[in-house]
């Protein structure tokens, strides 16, 4: 059982809480029985996986202190574990979703979550979007992160089929678009596509609605729900 705060899996774990290290390393953490039962049954395998002393839960035992204090849930943990980063070599259709400067943890999460409950063949990472091997995101994609192909691109060249940027009140609504392998390109809430990446989409769509705006995980899955329909 591991009983000092030296131990080394305990200091793997504080660096990876940073994403210099997350890079550096290849790995991530993540926490909490659900999520680990969902890297389980997606066939993933931790390089470390730490346990509460006395839970009954497989694993390494740890003394409940020193657990609490390297969980970076606010309630505390029962399991968490290591493991490595799965990047695919490019993004696959016939539905992708490619996430461009989005910087919000939690929607890049839950982007994840809904490209699974969606049937997306992968999502695309593109340049200033938040890691979704962290924390944040790892937590709220509820173990969608495990089942769902990710890929880093820096250019729209790289992504499959037609690129379709969305834009609030802009081109045509999305029930609109015709069928075939469509990449859905989804900026933050604020900013936004910038104008050189929307000049690279093949065609500019929006969601008809009566307010200003979507968040871009909620753009994102009612998108992705309408493609897939």
């Amino acid at each position: 059982m591991i009983t000092s705060p030296h131990n080394e899996t305990l200091t793997q774990i504080r660096k990876l809480a940073g994403r210099k290290w997350r890079d550096k390393l290849g790995e991530f953490v993540a926490e909490g029985e659900d999520l680990l039962d969902a890297a389980d049954a997606a066939g993933w395998e931790p390089t470390a996986r730490l346990v509460a002393a006395g839970s009954g839960l497989a694993g390494e035992e740890i003394a409940e202190p020193l657990l609490a204090k390297v969980s970076q849930l606010g309630s505390g943990t029962r399991a968490l574990a290591i493991y490595g980063q799965r990047w695919a070599p490019a993004p696959v259709g016939p539905l992708c979703v490619a996430l461009w400067g989005v910087n919000d943890p939690g929607n890049v999460g839950t982007v994840l979550r809904s490209a699974l409950a969606f049937g997306a063949g992968s999502v695309a990472l593109g340049p200033g979007t938040a890691d979704p091997y962290g924390h944040k995101a790892v937590r709220a994609s509820m173990g969608a992160l495990f089942s769902v192909p990710l890929a880093r691109v820096r250019k729209l060249s790289e992504l499959p089929g037609r690129r379709v940027g969305l834009v609030p009140r802009e081109g045509v609504p999305l029930a609109e678009l015709g069928p075939g392998e469509i990449t859905l390109v989804v900026g933050a809430e604020r900013e936004g596509l910038p104008d050189a990446v929307l000049a690279q989409c093949d065609e500019i769509c929006h969601i008809p609605i009566r307010s200003e705006s979507l968040n871009a995980a909620m753009a994102a899955t009612v998108a992705m729900y309408e493609v897939s329909r």
